[in-house]
Parts: C-alpha cells; structure tokens; sequence
C-alpha cells in the first residue's frame, strides 16, 4: 500500500466507529502469539460485519473460522440478549484462547466454540441461522458452502471474505487455496438460488442473499 493509499486508510479508520478498547487489546495479542495475524478481521472488517448482523437484525450467527476470535466478537456485540453465535475453528490449541476470552469480555453466554471439522460440525447443529461469515480454509470454501446452505433462513446473508484472494484469482494458478476461491467465486455465479455482489474491502467480500422461495 503506498502513503495515499495509507492515508486514505487512515481517514477511514478514524472516520467511522471507533475500536473498543477490548478489541485493541486482542489485536496486540493476536500480533504476539500467532504467527499470522494478518488472518485477523482488523477495524474496518470488523465494523461491517456487525452492521450487517444489526441490519439483518440476526439472532442466530454462525462462523467458519474463528481464529483469535475478533470477528466473532465484533458479530456478537449486534446480537439480542436471547442471540447467539456459533463459531467453529479447526485448530484446537486456540480453544483455551479463546474460552477466556469471550469469558473475560462477557460473551461466553452468547458465543458458542466448537472445534473440529466445520463440514462435519454444521449438521449437527440445531435450528436456522440468519448470517453466515465464511473464512475458514479457501481450499474447502465449495464444500462449507453445500453443507451451509440448507442452514440459511430464506433472506439470510452469507458473508464470503476472502474472495478476491489478493488478486490471484485472476491468474492460471495451481496453488490449491487460489484454486478454492475461484471454483467458490464460479459456483455461486451461476447459483440461481442467491442474490450476490463482491465487495472490494480488503482480501474481498462476497455478500449472499437467500432468495425466498
């Protein structure tokens, strides 16, 4: 990113809500004990997708990806107090991070972890969901959205990040994660079930609608 572009990310940053002070603190930690935090949603990411659960007014959120658990926290502060979030993350040496966490920041009776396989997890979970954030393992993106979709209330949202892949979704790549995204970005094109648009914020965000029936 060159200064301009730094700048303008500047102006946006503090042009729009602010970070609460819980998150700045998950930030520095995430930068300290893992070796990719750039995997981590980030202010302007964060922001968004909880306006978007408050504007689908979601009760029930699930995610694929859980990380160091800043974009599920971001998604419970728009829910109810009767809502919840199911998260699932692959990678169990995070499940202790993340237990204390959401306790410590007061969202442990919201926000429901669950480690493992998310194509394996998602049937067995009970009810409809009103938003799914989707950004787990590109290379499975195919496979989450199949088993995600039967669990998507007609007019719910899925939220695909990631989609533009740094670019290299435009190129003739055999790397299995750019390979993921592209047969993603192709299925859902010719999905006549969905409503979709690419938001160009960060790595990409695909936004799906369920159409009524």
């Amino acid at each position: 990113m060159d200064l301009k572009d730094d700048n303008l990310e500047k102006y946006i940053l503090a042009h729009i809500d602010s970070e609460p002070d819980y998150l700045k603190k998950l930030v520095r930690d995430t930068n300290l004990h893992t070796l990719k935090p750039r995997m981590l949603s980030g202010h302007l990411q964060g922001r968004m997708l909880k306006m978007f659960c408050s504007m689908m007014s979601a009760k029930r959120i699930l995610e694929i990806g859980t990380f160091t658990g800043y974009s599920a926290l971001c998604m419970a502060e728009s829910l109810p107090d009767d809502g919840e979030l199911h998260t699932i993350e692959i990678n169990d040496e995070l499940e202790d991070f993340l237990l204390q966490m959401f306790d410590t920041n007061g969202f442990s009776s919201k926000i429901h972890l669950h480690i493992g396989d998310a194509t394996q997890i998602i049937p067995t979970l009970d009810g409809l969901f009103d938003v799914v954030f989707m950004d787990g393992n590109k290379r499975h993106y195919v496979d989450y959205y199949q088993v995600v979709f039967p669990k998507l209330r007609e007019g719910g949202l899925i939220i695909a990040d990631n989609t533009l892949w740094d670019g290299h979704v435009l190129e003739d790549s055999k790397d299995a994660q750019t390979v993921g995204i592209q047969k993603f970005n192709d299925l859902i094109m010719t999905d006549d079930r969905i409503e979709r648009v690419i938001v160009p914020v960060r790595d990409g965000m695909t936004l799906i609608k369920k159409k009524n029936n």
